[in-house]
């Protein structure tokens, strides 16, 4: 996961290919994200968003095959609701991730601007984000391969941080890195939990293959905390975590926020639910209820 990060962080323009990497604009523990420029030919030049695994990973070939399966992952995808990989860049030691640049801000970033503000933000417009979440992981899950052959993609991190806001008003679902898909070339090891804690669906926790429903499940915990304003699990520790998620007691949104609209407790609870044959059967059924239950903002 990569996380913004306050002011842009200025570094001396530096040059890998045909990239220009400007401004640091966020971060995570593997890699970094620029904003760049692109130069062609005839003056042309473009603004891209350039993530650039860090110079200790850059030469580990597991770190490396992960960021191209990301980018072969994420170049299947054409949808408006998801950030769209143009090239992926080796040279001179570096590996760069070329994706569009989106003007905006993660919706864990606006949440946390509204709370800390005191404010709470209106049902219509959250409906609206996590309905364009819904149809850019549906796209994913929707996904073939030039023969017709679905690739079988789930994102397995879904969370606010991965949902950017552009300023158009487009929610686009971002970071592939950790995606299982039937063709991806890098393996995870025997046993290692993929996702963010407070996101991960039940069964993963019990080891079970990870599919579309662990993504449904995800975007309908990122649609309590947003609605809500606070983590629908909040444990001291991952343990205490792990334990609230198999067994807590889930209580409605409307428990927290009384006006909501007669409906979405019924929408919500449904797409959390424990086992994953009671969820919406796809990210599209979840986004159609939602949309009926609480009518986005437009």
């Amino acid at each position: 996961m990569l996380e913004t990060n306050g002011p842009a962080v200025r570094v001396s323009p530096r040059q890998i290919g045909r990239y220009t990497l400007h401004e640091e604009i966020a971060f995570g523990g593997m890699a970094s994200v620029y904003l760049g420029r692109s130069i062609g030919d005839a003056g042309f030049a473009r603004t891209v968003a350039l993530k650039r695994l860090h110079p200790q990973y850059a030469r580990d070939p597991e770190f490396v095959a992960m960021i191209v399966d990301e980018g072969r992952i994420a170049e299947r995808i054409r949808h408006p609701n998801v950030v769209s990989v143009l090239d992926v860049v080796a040279a001179n030691g570096e590996l760069l991730l070329v994706m569009e640049y989106v003007h905006g801000e993660s919706l864990g970033k606006l949440l946390a601007l509204e709370r800390a503000a005191g404010r709470r933000v209106e049902p219509a417009l959250l409906s609206a984000v996590v309905i364009g979440l819904l149809q850019g992981l549906h796209a994913a899950h929707d996904a073939k391969d030039a023969s017709g052959t679905p690739l079988g993609i789930v994102h397995r991190d879904v969370s606010p941080e991965n949902v950017l806001v552009g300023v158009d008003g487009v929610a686009r679902v971002l970071d592939f890195g950790i995606a299982l898909a039937a063709e991806r070339v890098q393996t995870t090891r025997d046993g290692q939990l993929k996702g963010k804690l407070g996101y991960v669906a039940p069964e993963q926790l019990s080891g079970k293959p990870a599919t579309p429903a662990v993504d449904v499940y995800a975007a309908g915990v990122v649609l309590w905390q947003a609605l809500t304003g606070r983590k629908l699990f909040d444990g001291p520790n991952e343990a205490a975590i792990m334990m609230e998620t198999v067994q807590g007691d889930l209580k409605p949104p409307s428990r927290f926020v009384p006006d909501l609209a007669p409906g979405v407790d019924e929408v919500v609870m449904k797409a959390i639910a424990r086992d994953p044959a009671e969820r919406f059967a796809s990210a599209d059924d979840l986004a159609s209820a939602l949309e009926a239950a609480l009518p986005p903002a437009r």
